[in-house]
């Protein structure tokens, strides 16, 4: 017996393949964020090469976050406006869950494209903003479970544990007092008498 034809669903499948998309992105975003802050790895150049991977997933996850919400529009089940989509909690599908995942959606994009001013917050300012990218991922994956269709699936709580435990573990590392950091050494400054080229 033919099942029902995927055709008819093209737009609900878009949005949801694109929400996985937006949260394997802004995971792996994550994870490579939390290892610069953690030092890792030590390796000379690595962090400038991470870099570059953490600043492309996170553009990925934005243009992922963008579509998923853009291709509910279409959808003929929830037949959504542009305002519930936008708007945390005006939607009749699991408002809660959903409201979270708006507000982790307009979060990420402005946490990400913060980036791209971040001499105007100033570099200090911009990196404790930026602190909050975590609450981000924490809303994503509550979202996720709480308002995503595959959230009972073995695939996606697979994705979750392996995406979820090493950016648990490393904002724990982050966080969590550890070994003193060796300090700086200071040049000693010479005797006012050496310096202006008296005797000793």
């Amino acid at each position: 017996m033919a099942g029902p034809n995927p055709l008819d669903y093209g737009w609900w499948l878009a949005s949801r393949s694109s929400g996985i998309v937006a949260l394997l992105a802004v995971s792996i975003s994550v994870i490579i964020g939390l290892m610069m802050a953690n030092g890792l790895p030590r390796k000379p150049g690595a962090k400038r090469q991470l870099l570059a991977v953490h600043e492309s997933t996170a553009l990925a996850g934005l243009i992922a976050i963008a579509v998923h919400g853009v291709t509910l529009l279409g959808d003929a089940y929830l037949h959504p406006t542009i305002t519930q989509i936008a708007i945390p909690f005006t939607i009749s599908y699991r408002p809660l869950y959903t409201g979270l995942g708006i507000i982790a959606g307009w979060s990420a994009a402005f946490l990400g494209l913060s980036f791209y001013a971040r001499r105007w917050f100033g570099a200090r300012r911009w990196r404790t903003i930026h602190r909050a990218t975590i609450l981000v991922w924490a809303l994503a994956v509550i979202h996720t479970l709480g308002a995503g269709t595959d959230a009972t699936q073995l695939w996606m709580r697979v994705i979750l544990l392996a995406t979820g435990v090493p950016i648990v573990f490393l904002f724990l590392r982050r966080i969590m007092p550890g070994e003193a950091k060796p300090a700086r050494r200071v040049r000693p400054t010479r005797p006012a008498a050496e310096s202006s080229g008296a005797p000793r």
